[in-house]
């Protein structure tokens, strides 16, 4: 018994946009994949062209540094009090998620790199000093130790506008 493969020929005809048409003749071969291949056309580019240019690229990573900026311009204590705070906002959202409340998550993504850019600051500093990975372990333990627990700022000001309602109320 002797196998036999059919073999299809099929011609491609391509127009772009100078007007120039492109033929070419394609074998195509049925498989077990019950299925036809057809190769990938790529798409040429003229030599001296210059890449696409995404200007808002340009601008997210003026925004990036204008934050990195900003974030290097505090006291290492300032930014424990803030990656403390960041950490509550985070938890504060993960609860409205799981509760089905409405929230943007984006900010989960622009929270969790933010506190990724104070920790990286934060342990370049350390490297300045001197301090070794594994000394700033231990003083990392030590101060997350140190934390007294208390409520995010979001949950704050969301306890002060009900205080405020309530007062409005009672006035009225």
């Amino acid at each position: 018994c002797s196998s036999r493969r059919r073999e299809r020929m099929m011609s491609l005809s391509i127009a772009s946009p100078s007007g120039v048409t492109f033929t070419s003749k394609i074998n195509l071969s049925k498989s077990s994949f019950h299925g036809i291949q057809i190769p990938k056309i790529i798409q040429a580019r003229a030599v001296n062209a210059p890449p696409p240019s995404c200007p808002s690229l340009v601008v997210k990573m003026a925004k990036r540094e204008e934050e990195l900026k900003e974030i290097r311009t505090k006291t290492t204590e300032e930014l424990q009090e803030e990656i403390v705070d960041l950490k509550g906002e985070l938890f504060m959202l993960r609860l409205q998620r799981s509760a089905r409340n409405e929230f943007k998550s984006s900010e989960f993504l622009r929270m969790r790199k933010r506190i990724a850019r104070m920790l990286t600051v934060k342990r370049e500093r350390e490297v300045e000093e001197g301090i070794n990975k594994r000394i700033s372990r231990k003083l990392d333990r030590k101060w997350k130790k140190s934390i007294v627990p208390r409520p995010p700022p979001s949950l704050k000001k969301l306890r002060e506008e009900e205080a405020a309602e309530e007062a409005k109320e009672a006035a009225s």
